[in-house]
């Protein structure tokens, strides 16, 4: 039975040696787009191999058109989980250490290229470290498996779907989640990208609410009940997750899935896609009054 949402420290450990599983560091800092690698350089769990989100987890930006993390071409992401030796058959673990706020960025891309058995370390790094495992140094390979891909495009939403997804709005029919902490939804606060704001009729969501002070997943029931009452009516498979640049909102539909509601959509351009063109409206504060994002 392999794991496609979460995974313990525990049971990670067990299957350290196996040759069917690949561990993958994903720790990264926005602030300091090094610090991962150089993290994972000094210590990280043995035989993982290191995911950088702007290199192996993200396409190349173009200015004005994409956002800061656009989706890698399927073609590119193949050949990147070829030489982490991810095949057919392969349990894929990834870890980092914000809570998986990173690491659901790799799962999601498996998934969304037709990869199910893959799953994020509850607790990531540090939890690791509490349990007293053992690390290594250096920087680690595996054997090349060759990754087929079946992109499965149906995960994915564009900006003009999201367009066409803020005409048909309902209020009792909520689409839009808003991944990013409450202050840069309501635009009261905004360090990272030029413009503050949010989607209109988007609701917020912060990632971060899935999490206890631990940085560990909160337990179903709970993940499950806040999840109901954000999605109100609207089926998860219509409900579509954004964030500044596509890879924390990836963290709220691991969280979903692993409350058994199934799978929502990825808006990957995410905010900082929207506001490339000004003529995109943008909402701040109270979510029913639009304004014009010029």
């Amino acid at each position: 039975m392999p794991f496609t949402t979460l995974i313990e420290a525990s049971m990670l450990f067990e299957h350290l040696n196996d040759p069917d599983w690949v561990v993958a560091d994903c720790r990264y800092s926005l602030e300091d787009p090094e610090k991962g690698r150089k993290d994972y350089q000094e210590a990280h769990i043995p035989g993982a191999v290191y995911a950088h989100v702007d290199e192996d987890l993200s396409g190349p930006v173009i200015r004005g058109r994409t956002g800061r993390h656009p989706l890698p071409a399927p073609a590119m992401l193949a050949q990147r989980f070829s030489s982490w030796g991810i095949g057919e058959r392969v349990q894929v673990i990834a870890y980092d250490d914000k809570g998986g706020a990173m690491a659901a960025r790799l799962r999601f891309l498996l998934r969304w290229l037709g990869h199910q058995a893959v799953a994020v370390l509850d607790g990531g790094w540090p939890q690791w470290v509490k349990y007293g495992y053992s690390s290594r140094r250096g920087v680690e390979t595996r054997p090349r498996q060759e990754f087929d891909p079946h992109p499965r495009p149906e995960l994915i939403v564009t900006t003009d779907q999201v367009v066409n997804i803020i005409a048909k709005h309902s209020p009792d029919n909520p689409l839009l989640f808003d991944s990013r902490a409450p202050e840069r939804y309501r635009g009261e606060q905004e360090t990272i990208d030029p413009v503050a704001g949010h989607i209109p009729t988007a609701t917020s969501a912060p990632y971060a609410a899935n999490l206890t002070a631990e940085g560990r997943f909160l337990p179903i029931p709970e993940l499950r009940a806040r999840f109901e009452k954000l999605l109100a009516e609207t089926p998860p498979e219509q409900a579509v997750f954004y964030c500044g640049s596509g890879v924390t909102a990836a963290h709220n539909l691991l969280a979903l899935a692993h409350a058994g509601m199934g799978e929502a959509r990825l808006y990957a351009g995410s905010w900082s896609e929207w506001i490339t063109d000004p003529s995109r409206p943008i909402s701040t504060g109270n979510p029913d009054q639009p304004t014009t994002n010029n």
